[in-house]
């Protein structure tokens, strides 16, 4: 047994520090155990001279452990020629866990100190605590001292977008009013890398090396980059700071994964990139979500909110502090600015990604898009005419918010294809479902769930889904398992649903199926809604296939007004 649970090299600004850290997870099981006397020892040893570490087992005991890994860490620092190191200490769900994060200049001799605050807390039990302490900081002294972090300094301007949902489409849509500047702009995503507009190289980058392959291109004069939690957590971002920062929004996802259990936790993951954005840039935060909000304390940056409600108190606030607002006034997208008379950009219904204003997120991603393209530097007309011309369509936004007419045995039904990956998603592609349904016409989803999701996620899917539609599928994303198995998934989705008293949901193995299925079974003004994660392209083809057309914006707004009466 060992005490090293986890050992991660963090090549840039993380959860703990703005630099390249190293994080250890270590069972401090052999400290919360160990005879009084020892811990005694332990404590005077380095340097807690007058601590009380309480008998074995109990709360006293847990709580000297994370006081005495804390300064375990310093005192092998000190004692191996590093002064006056920062150590971060965290207890984890885990009674018996904690994390330890310090900072790290030679990759070598970090990990080397890692690896011996985990050979002294496995010594405990049985060897001499001043001799043990003493040749764990001698090894790390005569470690080889190992190459410097990689963290790139960027040479050119950098707008990094993070959030829950909408993270990716407010990206695309900054990349957009970009190139309509006519900047060449590279951008990545969890769709891989793009130079102006070009896929280059497919996959999710929304960690450091998609950053990093944006900012390695020579002729790039703007980078996007799409933060992600999971980057955040294992490797850190990669970049030593950005110009602008966009936080869309925090909500329940992927939890209980890397140690982050709780909303509030993730909150503080996703304000690592506003965190970084230099002084003189600007920090574009959702005034609606508190959570976003408060980042505020713990940047530098400018402050630059988005509300859908001119009223709102965080906008009063942040314009009376010197701070900018966008926000919407009798339908227009509009800026505010201390002092000044509102700025109206664009009418909403001017603006396809908002269906005429009814998508509730895509009103807030364009707030974002336009909020974060103003404050990168690009004119008001140009940020006007990129609004106009990005639509929800595969070109423009490939799986996020796809509208279709697709022939269906009894006449056109509409499609519509999104991520819908989480609770927040599903519920705001529903929300634009029944804002171009027909009155008296049904909504028909293919339900479907990922696997790293918690059980009460995925219920919470199947429920929502079958409480907010009238027909429910279940369309199975094989590849997508994660460690679950079909059964398992499609058992929490069915559990979900029968909590609203729906049971009778058929299944079928794939995405494309599930769409098929459901399109031939539609009404003419049925809307079919499909949570398409694993096979977006088969899903186009298919469409295609069968005579589908995208809509324009134009037979989007046909389809409200249908909707409306």
């Amino acid at each position: 047994m060992t005490s090293l649970v986890e050992l991660r090299v963090l090549e840039g600004p993380n959860l703990y520090f703005p630099r390249a850290a190293i994080k250890l997870t270590l069972d401090i099981g052999a400290i919360a155990t160990a005879p009084t006397d020892r811990a005694v020892r332990l404590a005077g040893r380095i340097g807690l001279r007058n601590a009380r570490p309480g008998e074995p087992g109990t709360g006293f005991r847990q709580r000297f452990a994370l006081r005495a890994v804390e300064r375990l860490v310093r005192a092998i620092a000190s004692e191996s020629g590093t002064a006056r190191l920062a150590v971060r200490v965290r207890s984890t769900g885990d009674p018996n866990q904690v994390v330890v994060a310090f900072p790290w200049r030679n990759r070598e001799r970090a990990q080397a100190m890692g690896r011996a605050v985990a050979d002294v807390i496995d010594h405990l039990p049985s060897a001499d605590v001043d001799t043990v302490v003493g040749e764990a900081a001698a090894r790390v002294a005569a470690s080889p001292v190992g190459a410097p972090p990689h963290t790139i300094v960027p040479r050119i301007p950098v707008v990094a977008v993070t959030g829950t949902n909408g993270k990716t489409t407010t990206s695309r849509m900054i990349a957009h009013i970009a190139r309509a500047d006519g900047r060449l702009v590279g951008w990545s995503n969890t769709d891989g890398i793009y130079v102006d507009g070009e896929l280059i190289e497919a996959g999710d980058y929304s960690g450091p090396s998609g950053a990093g392959r944006v900012l390695a291109h020579p002729q790039v004069q703007l980078a996007v980059t799409e933060t992600a939690r999971g980057g955040i957590l294992l490797k850190g971002i990669g970049l030593s700071r950005n110009d602008v920062s966009v936080v869309t929004n925090v909500t329940a996802d992927h939890l209980g994964l890397q140690g982050i259990d709780t909303v509030d936790q993730l909150a503080e993951v996703k304000a690592v990139v506003p965190r970084i954005t230099r002084r003189s840039g600007w920090s574009v935060l959702n005034a609606d979500d508190p959570r976003v909000y408060a980042m505020r304390s713990v940047v530098v940056a400018r402050p630059w909110v988005f509300s859908r409600d001119p009223d709102s108190p965080g906008v009063r606030e942040v314009l009376g502090e010197g701070g900018r607002a966008t926000t919407v006034i009798d339908g227009w997208v509009s800026v505010l600015r201390p002092g000044e008379d509102p700025d109206p950009l664009v009418e909403l219904v001017e603006v396809p990604m908002t269906l005429a204003g009814l998508s509730r997120f895509n009103v807030e991603n364009t707030l974002a898009a336009a909020s974060a393209a103003l404050a990168v530097g690009i004119s008001r007309e140009v940020v006007v005419e990129g609004l106009r011309t990005f639509r929800p369509d595969p070109e423009h936004n490939p799986g996020r918010m796809n509208f279709f007419t697709v022939p269906g045995p009894r006449g056109a039904v509409s499609v519509v294809l999104d991520l819908a990956h989480n609770e927040a998603g599903l519920e705001a592609m529903l929300e634009i479902m029944n804002g171009v349904r027909v009155p008296g016409r049904r909504l028909v989803l293919g339900l479907g769930a990922v696997g790293d999701r918690t059980d009460d996620l995925i219920e919470m899917l199947g429920e929502i889904g079958a409480r907010d539609s009238d027909v429910v599928m279940i369309g199975h994303k094989e590849g997508y398992l994660r460690g679950r198995t079909l059964e398992g998934l499609e058992a929490l989705l069915r559990a979900g649903a029968a909590r609203v008293g729906v049971t009778d949901i058929e299944s079928r193995p794939t995405e494309v199926a599930c769409l098929e299925a459901m399109v031939d079974r539609a009404e003419p003004g049925d809307v079919v809604g499909l949570m398409c994660h694993a096979e977006r392209h088969e899903c186009y083809a298919w469409i295609a296939g069968r005579g589908g057309t995208a809509d324009s914006p134009e037979a989007l707004a046909a389809k409200v007004r249908a909707a409306r009466g």
